[in-house]
């Protein structure tokens, strides 16, 4: 029986452990409709695996029109200051900005200049948590505290010691300013080895660069015409 146990225990420690971060529900606070507007706000509904944990397309949008980006990193916003230090609060937008940049440049040229076809992709840090400073290493490096960390996460939705972020992306036509799309998403900090030895902020920087991936992997979705709003 305990082989059989150690042996379910590892097949739930490989399938929940191989992710650097997971979605969990967004947390309801002003800077979500302060950002994206009211009449946004209002629409937004809860998205489908692979999509932000709330999203609005607008059905009006002729999306396949756009083949050009400009983006607009707006950085921390609505966040509590005492949270993030100034310095880490650059470094974690100029994280999110050098990864929304990559991503969206394999699919768009980046302009910064409106003009006709061109999306104007907005980006704002909603809110960024710290790992617990080597808690978090132990608890993933050391084969016991993994275990119990990954049972952890099953109870409480988060991984101990873990970080993370939320951040709200608006993509509007840069010459109109008709919002085309928008969402809202936060990740924490997954069961992936690859956290061991990362920085504080390493959970918060792993969430800001999936969800580069995956603003430049939805919105070509659209712009491309493999989906309609």
């Amino acid at each position: 029986m305990k082989i059989l146990l150690g042996i379910a225990a590892m097949v739930v420690l490989v399938v929940t452990g191989c992710a650097t971060t997971e979605q969990v529900a967004v947390q309801d606070q002003p800077a979500v409709c302060g950002f994206l507007g009211a009449d946004v706000c209002r629409q937004l509904t809860h998205g489908q695996e692979g999509e932000a944990g709330l999203r609005w397309v607008n059905p009006k949008a002729q999306m396949t029109q756009y083949k050009k980006v400009m983006i607009n990193m707006i950085g921390f916003f609505g966040s509590d200051p005492s949270k993030v230090p100034p310095k880490d609060q650059q470094a974690l937008t100029d994280t999110f900005a050098k990864a929304l940049h990559e991503e969206l440049a394999k699919k768009y040229e980046v302009v910064d200049q409106p003009g006709p076809g061109v999306v104007k992709v907005q980006v704002a840090i909603l809110d960024a948590e710290a790992a617990t400073p080597g808690m978090r290493s132990i608890s993933m490096a050391v084969p016991q505290m993994r275990l119990l960390s990954t049972g952890a996460s099953f109870a409480t939705g988060k991984f101990p010691f873990a970080g993370g972020a939320e951040a709200a992306a608006k993509l509007s036509d840069a010459v109109t300013g008709e919002v085309l799309a928008a969402g809202v998403d936060r990740r924490v900090g997954g069961g992936s080895i690859k956290t061991v030895a990362q920085w504080e902020w390493g959970d918060a920087e792993n969430a800001m660069k999936a969800w580069a991936a995956m603003i430049a992997t939805k919105m070509y979705a659209y712009t491309s015409g493999a989906k309609k709003p």
